[in-house]
């Protein structure tokens, strides 16, 4: 077994423990709250509402900008997503001030999938895959042995930790491409047509690094959680068993403690 703790594996069994029992959903839940919600926010309001750029940049920064104070004053913990999606507001809204540029302001929207796909690929380069901790709930579905069974494999496994490091850099490509192919068609085809091409590119890329992360071995990943998660049960129910065998039984034939033999 390694004695470095690798990224995102809790470094005693207490911990692993309350972050099975109180935190199974957190990567999925921290994504929707931290990017999710402030990327819909920002369509909802300038769409539907009919807000500017710079008052829905504003407004849909709010809650990523919010929990990422928290985690720092009250948790101590660093909270990438939330930090990163507040510095991809603070990003539009400086490119906001820049007026009268239609083409700019369209550009302006791939800032959220180059500043999360930059940093997600930097990630997987020096090891810390940012996206692990949103794989794991997805990969261990919420039970606590396959939950404890992804902490030992990501702990001992080099395959393991290098498939990790793989996703988020296939996740770090795909967003970073989307980007690039975003600047471009905002400034070479008819505006117009970006409107609506802008997000059909993003659910593209989206498509295409989930279809290339379960190339790079999800599947066998999720197999060696569950064939881990059983042995590490009937290794515990074993040693149980002849725990039980061990205790010497009481002798039938001896006299009950406090009565008088005849």
């Amino acid at each position: 077994m390694s004695s470095q703790t690798p990224h995102g594996t809790p470094t005693a069994t207490g911990s692993g423990e309350a972050a099975g029992a109180g935190g199974q959903l957190e990567g999925p839940r921290a994504l929707l709250l931290d990017a999710g919600v402030p990327i819909a926010s920002y369509y909802v309001l300038t769409g539907v509402f009919g807000m500017s750029t710079l008052a829905a940049l504003a407004w849909s920064g709010a809650l990523p900008a919010a929990r990422s104070v928290w985690s720092l004053a009250r948790e101590r913990r660093f909270n990438a997503v939330a930090t990163l999606m507040t510095a991809t507001n603070v990003i539009g809204l400086l490119l906001s001030l820049v007026a009268g540029d239609e083409r700019l302001m369209m550009a302006k929207d791939s800032a959220v999938s180059s500043t999360f796909g930059l940093a997600v690929l930097v990630s997987a380069l020096i090891g810390r895959p940012l996206m692990a901790p949103m794989l794991k709930p997805w990969i261990t579905k919420g039970d606590a042995a396959k939950s404890a069974a992804w902490d030992r494999l990501t702990a001992e496994s080099a395959w393991f930790r290098r498939v990790q490091r793989r996703h988020s850099a296939v996740w770090g490509a795909a967003l970073l491409s989307e980007c690039v192919a975003r600047v471009i068609g905002a400034f070479t085809l008819p505006v117009d047509t970006m409107v609506w091409l802008g997000t059909v590119m993003m659910i593209a890329a989206i498509v295409v690094a989930i279809v290339a992360s379960a190339a790079v071995g999800i599947e066998k990943m999720e197999k060696m959680v569950t064939a881990e998660a059983a042995a590490h049960t009937e290794a515990e129910a074993h040693a149980g068993a002849e725990a039980a065998v061990a205790v010497p039984a009481p002798n039938a034939g001896a006299a009950p403690a406090g009565t008088a033999a005849r």
